[in-house]
């Protein structure tokens, strides 16, 4: 596993891993649902676009979620990708389990097939003071221990180890320090920090993230992987501002699908990643023009329809309807397009006609149709157009060809 290096005192930043989560959080979202081919297809598309980690499910939820990630497992070895965790290339294949020997060994069970350097355990536990009275009913003391008993179980089999101390968000910072500690001393070759409920800002992010390196024993030389939950809509900008400070792993989903409000979008933290080099200064495995084909395949799958607001992916992402912005495409793209679609596979853009385009776009449909119209007459179409009532632009073909149609003379077809 590649780890960050400190030369002559100054930290040195290696390229930024994308570990993936959608075949497990993702599939937590209420109506999502993978079969086991489902799951093999999404990981595939992850692998050919580059991911470091795929987190292809819970092993000890059910068999069938076993057989699941078994299938990935089996798969991995054929993966190819132009990076990875592993030294072999490719992308490492990672298991979810509680800090259970039952959910390790379900783990490594499931995972057998893979490529030994190709697999890994992550391993959660509950951290905050909620968690630990509420839910696990433990002492800080008892989880100290379940937590270096588990990584210490898990190295036996595994080489890749990762340790997330659940609502790590709403954990005492110096008790987070010690849990994080016993980890490492125990074996962890990774630390995660999660942000379970979504309440953090990017400031506070990067205050934290900055606290763990400066007290976390051990910490330079492992992994500091995040991961966000979009509760609050911060997700994708905690995910940047932890990059910023230094995480070396981020936990993103496709879509930013997950439980809840989802996760920190794939799409739109490696679109940034390599539109703004100059602000983060971290490079990527991943092959951006991957993401919109990628974004497609996990919604067709998931049966989860993508907004189509949705940055980078969505119908609209790179679509107008305003007359002053479709004008200045038609005379520049560059005018109204932060970066071109190709950049993440996606289609050309789309001018999309409607009460708020103006002659240019107008102009443009009716050329398509094979209709030229003079000033006048273009202008009265126009008009005609702006005025036109909602439900007349339920159906825009039909609209266009009666007003243009009306116009040019008679009930003359445009759309035949």
């Amino acid at each position: 596993m590649t780890h960050k290096r400190r030369m002559a005192g100054q930290r040195v930043l290696s390229p930024l891993l994308l570990g993936d989560t959608t075949l497990r959080d993702g599939e937590q979202m209420p109506g999502a649902m993978l079969d086991p081919a489902d799951k093999l297809a999404v990981a595939r598309a992850l692998a050919a676009a580059g991911v470091d980690l795929i987190e292809a499910g819970f092993p000890a939820v059910s068999r069938t979620e076993a057989a699941a990630v078994g299938l990935v497992a089996q798969a991995a070895g054929d993966f190819l990708g132009p990076g990875g965790v592993g030294d072999s290339g490719g992308p490492v294949i990672a298991a979810l389990c509680r800090a259970l020997h039952r959910d390790i060994d379900a783990a490594r069970e499931a995972l057998a097939d893979a490529p030994p350097r190709r697999r890994a355990a992550n391993i959660f536990l509950s951290a905050s003071p909620l968690h630990r009275r509420y839910k696990l009913k433990k002492s800080k003391a008892d989880i100290l221990v379940m937590a270096a008993r588990a990584v210490e179980y898990a190295r036996k089999s595994f080489d890749y180890v990762n340790f997330s101390a659940e609502d790590a968000s709403r954990t005492e910072p110096g008790y987070l320090v010690r849990l994080y500690e016993a980890a490492i001393s125990a074996g962890a070759t990774s630390i995660g920090f999660p942000d379970t409920l979504g309440v953090l800002t990017p400031d506070e992010v990067k205050e934290r993230l900055e606290f763990l390196r400066a007290h976390v024993r051990g910490l330079s030389g492992v992994l500091l992987g995040v991961h966000f939950h979009d509760d609050l809509g911060l997700a994708t900008a905690n995910t940047l501002a932890a990059i910023q400070a230094g995480a070396d792993m981020a936990h993103c989903t496709v879509g930013g699908i997950g439980e809840r409000a989802g996760n920190a979008a794939l799409e739109e933290t490696a679109t940034v990643l390599t539109l703004r080099p100059d602000l983060y200064g971290r490079s990527i495995h991943l092959d951006a023009a991957k993401l919109a084909p990628l974004c497609r395949l996990v919604a067709d799958l998931t049966g989860i329809p993508t907004p189509p607001n949705k940055a980078v992916c969505g119908e609209n992402a790179f679509a107008t309807g305003a007359g002053v912005h479709q004008d200045g495409l038609l005379k520049h793209p560059d005018t109204y397009l932060p970066y071109p679609p190709q950049t993440v596979g996606a289609g050309p853009a789309r001018i999309v006609l409607s009460k708020h385009s103006g002659r240019a776009a107008l102009r443009l449909r009716l050329e398509q149709l094979g209709v030229v119209l003079d000033e006048a007459r273009l202008t009265a179409v126009s008009e005609a157009l702006k005025n036109a009532s909602k439900a007349e632009w339920g159906d825009e073909a039909g609209l266009l060809e009666r007003v243009a149609g009306e116009l040019v003379g008679g009930r003359k077809r445009l759309l035949g």
